[in-house]
């Protein structure tokens, strides 16, 4: 299996007095676009600046791309490309030029290298005009080729979609996948659109109050899901349910039948009910998605 390009261990921060961050623990591979959800004060914030080495924890360790953040900080921060906040850069310059500007700090960064980066992110049409007259989008984007000029195996980019039109987030989601997918890149993603971390991640990691709650694959997520039916008789769907794929249910009104069940199984439970002579009123899903995670781990905090 790969070794994770970005790795947390018990991680414990304080800040004048107050704890932060309690036991952190996470890994982030390569290819792997991983999401990190938090509520304001959640330490979601205190997490990214420590990953990108602009505090350091009390306890715990912090690797990237192998290297000790703690005894090798400039070859773990080598490894990184981060976006914290909105993007840096100089309106009254092109887009070209501000990429050409951030280049000239490293020699390791060609122009061949910049004009891979434009291309990659979309920009080749107008990366010769002037920041001021771009989108917000565009302006994401350039602030993503900034980010990613050195070829990093980490990118950190947080809350992405602050600001986005619906057109601009997908074309934003469809340039992180090429990123992880395509380039190889570990992208750690921090963002409060559930619905949208639930599409792009392959990954998600809830944090609460310091802690952090689950970690889980994305596709898991909605695989089982609590369903209720109306149907006129509810004694015998219960019946059914046990003996055919023993669910248990219980009846929660007059005609009210409900059960845990994998999602994938509502239409064949629905279509045995109605061989069986059951007249089905309605048939309802409830949770299965980030959201009913999130609120039902962290007793609904407010995300931010």
């Amino acid at each position: 299996m790969n070794e994770p390009v970005l790795q947390l261990t018990n991680i414990y921060k304080k800040i004048k007095g107050k704890d932060i961050l309690r036991d952190v623990n996470l890994s982030v591979y390569p290819s792997e676009i991983f999401g990190f959800l938090g509520a304001n004060g959640a330490g979601k914030t205190t997490t990214i600046r420590i990953i990108a080495g602009l505090i350091k924890p009390d306890l715990g360790k912090v690797t990237i791309g192998g290297f000790s953040l703690d005894s090798d900080f400039v070859r773990a921060m080598s490894q990184v490309g981060c976006i914290i906040e909105s993007p840096d850069m100089y309106k009254f310059l092109t887009g070209m030029e501000n990429l050409q500007q951030l280049a000239a700090m490293s020699s390791r960064i060609t122009q061949d290298r910049i004009d891979e980066v434009v291309e990659l992110v979309g920009l080749q049409h107008r990366i010769e005009d002037k920041v001021d007259t771009y989108s917000l989008g565009m302006k994401q984007r350039l602030g993503i080729a900034q980010a990613i000029m050195g070829r990093p195996r980490l990118l950190i980019l947080d809350e992405p979609a602050n600001g986005l039109d619906p057109a601009g987030i997908a074309e934003l989601r469809q340039l992180i996948r090429r990123l992880a997918y395509d380039e190889g890149m570990a992208v750690f993603v921090s963002s409060h659109i559930l619905a949208e971390v639930q599409q792009i991640c392959d990954t998600v990691a809830i944090i609460s109050r310091g802690v952090i709650l689950n970690t889980l694959k994305v596709k898991e997520i909605g695989k089982d899901v609590m369903v209720e039916w109306q149907v006129d008789k509810p004694s015998l769907a219960m019946e059914l349910l046990k003996e055919r794929w023993d669910i248990a249910a219980e009846q929660t009104g007059k005609n009210r039948v409900r059960a845990v069940i994998e999602r994938v199984m509502a239409e064949d439970i629905n279509q045995a009910f109605i061989a069986e002579g059951i007249r089905l009123a309605y048939c309802e899903a409830h949770g299965g998605t980030l959201e009913d995670l999130f609120l039902n781990l962290t007793g609904g905090d407010e995300i931010v």
